[in-house]
């Protein structure tokens, strides 16, 4: 079914609440397994239904943040979706004291009642007002940013729409549009300030009414982070300082070289090419069919996943006026259909979102072949980004659908910027851990704790007194800061995962993609130490794996990077 045509309801949430209450009853006066499973069965049916109408309303209100009715829509589901997800926890609580839980468990899967046992740990209805209340908060702030008209080169420009002249070729046009941007965010000082300041304290008084010292514990809990501990992320932070910094050190001085550029900025730093960053030739219709075209090649499994996509339109990518930032891969389950949403503006990140997003999609598709479980159709986030990420390497053989001659200087581009990330990304995640250990900070110190980072993580920036980023709140652009706390930090774990993938698959692409379905098809049938070690990979948390990819990674970048330049 099109997009366009799935219908939208406000399902009536008392109802389902009450048919959670009777499922519960049902499992506990039940008699045998069966009919727990059968119980189970209803509940997931109900779960998938109000799901859907929720992803409904939350993608209706992305794509237009100034439409009354799904904003409308959407503040309805922040209010009550905590009382909802209660219940729902009450039937996991039922399911996880049952006499038949060791039956449940080879019916239904030992690791779906392990992320059952971490899910009630994360709320209680003590916190339900407060959870109620960082939704809205998240929603506010959420507005606030998609509401960013920005005035420059002639025009007014969304935060997205931005990028293209962040990465100019003229450096006074780059200088000049991170200013404008900054500006804009300095504007609004007080407003992004006040809603982080209330979203830390208000998930430092749900962690406490829960029992725990802060909201660090309770945020790595609500990650689902199954099979490693908080302990590991911190030695997995260390060996990005100690073992990758250095090396991206290095591999600035090549860019910057490469750009000829002798006293880089920030404002420099995401410029590749003297001759401009590559971008993708055609129109955004064009830079689609491109994309079809690819998944048609790629496999039989994506030939029939991209049809589904183009069929039904379940992709929202324009940039436009009140659309909310950003990009995100969502499910339908009613409709067992992925939907792919962003904010194309004419650079590389067009293709990204093509095999980054298009990579969860994908994975979301093969989970839904199987009818598994709601909560084994995918796993852990860090282990679902390794589907996006890898995808963004494994379809190199076709990056030239998109750049032409340009392909050689993206993919080099691509690398780099995949190796530049995991020193941002760790870094915007020990900012949490900092934030969230001392909830009393001023908005004044957080900025202080964030720039003491940027030395840390990436020594290699002169912020040059740009207007935001030069007093250090850089990180309120950072979507996930504010919306999803320590999620950020997966990204990083996936990307290591996606960076052996690339270096697999210059070796030997069929294996690395034989590799790939295996594990999209494991879905959430093992947590992300299980997927990276049944994939063959080393796992990030052992020490050394940082600094043998970042090694091999580096030195792949430094041949392409002479390659190019033989070649002028």
């Amino acid at each position: 079914m099109k997009f366009s045509e799935m219908k939208y309801e406000r399902p009536d949430l008392e109802a389902a609440k009450k048919e959670y209450a009777q499922l519960k009853t049902r499992i506990d006066a039940a008699k045998n397994v069966e009919e727990q499973l059968a119980a189970f069965d209803e509940f997931e049916k109900l779960n998938e239904h109000l799901s859907t109408m929720s992803t409904l309303a939350e993608i209706r209100h992305t794509v237009d943040t100034r439409d009354a009715f799904y904003e409308e829509e959407r503040n309805f589901f922040d209010e009550n979706s905590p009382a909802l997800g209660e219940a729902q926890l009450d039937v996991y609580r039922a399911l996880l004291a049952s006499p038949f839980r060791s039956e449940l468990e080879a019916k239904i899967g030992r690791i779906a009642f392990d992320k059952m046992e971490i899910d009630v740990k994360s709320s209680d209805p003590a916190i339900l007002d407060l959870m109620a209340e960082e939704n809205a908060l998240v929603t506010e702030y959420e507005k606030l940013y998609a509401s960013a008209l920005i005035d420059f080169a002639g025009r007014k420009n969304t935060v997205s729409q931005m990028v293209l002249y962040k990465q100019d070729p003229d450096r006074a046009v780059r200088k000049a549009a991170f200013e404008a941007e900054g500006a804009w965010f300095d504007a609004h000082r007080e407003e992004f300030d006040s809603i982080y300041d209330k979203l830390v304290k208000n998930r430092t008084a749900q962690a406490k009414k829960l029992g725990y010292e802060n909201f660090i514990p309770l945020g790595a809990i609500r990650m689902r982070r199954i099979g490693y501990t908080i302990e590991d992320m911190a030695a997995y932070r260390e060996q990005i300082k100690k073992d990758v910094v250095p090396v991206v050190a290095q591999l600035k001085k090549l860019q910057f070289a490469r750009t000829g550029i002798r006293d880089p900025k920030f404002y420099d730093d995401i410029f590749c090419f003297t001759e401009g960053n590559p971008a993708p030739h055609g129109t955004p219709e064009e830079i689609l069919a491109a994309g079809k075209a690819m998944y048609h090649e790629l496999s039989p499994e994506t030939s029939k996943f991209i049809d589904l996509m183009f069929e039904n339109d379940l992709f929202d990518v324009l940039s436009k006026e009140g659309k909310a930032p950003g990009g995100y891969c969502t499910f339908l389950p009613d409709y067992k259909s992925p939907f792919i949403f962003s904010n194309f503006n004419a650079t590389s990140g067009d293709v990204d979102v093509l095999t980054h997003e298009a990579g969860h999609a994908f994975a979301a598709w093969v989970a839904m072949q199987k009818n598994l479980p709601g909560i084994l159709q995918e796993p852990g986030m860090e282990s679902c980004e390794i589907h996006s990420m890898s995808m963004e390497f494994l379809t190199s053989e076709y990056h030239d659908k998109f750049f032409g001659e340009d392909t050689e200087r993206y993919e080099l581009a691509h690398a780099e910027d995949a190796m530049y990330f995991l020193p941002y990304g760790t870094m915007v995640d020990e900012f949490q851990h900092i934030v969230y250990a001392n909830p009393n900070l001023t908005p004044a110190q957080r900025n202080e704790v964030w720039a003491k980072l940027e030395k840390e993580y990436r020594p290699w920036i002169d912020f040059a007194d740009i207007p935001f980023y030069g007093r250090g709140a850089g990180w309120q652009r950072q979507l996930h800061i504010y919306e999803m706390p320590f999620y950020y930090i997966d990204y990083c774990l996936a990307q290591t995962v996606a960076l052996q993938f690339f270096t697999a698959s210059l070796h030997d692409w069929k294996d690395a993609w034989k590799r790939y379905l295996a594990l999209v098809g494991a879905a959430g049938s093992k947590t992300y130490p299980g997927l990276v070690d049944a994939a063959g990979f080393e796992s990030p948390f052992k020490a050394g794996t940082m600094a043998k990819l970042s090694a091999e990674v580096g030195e792949w970048i430094r041949k392409q990077d002479q390659l190019l330049a033989e070649k002028k």
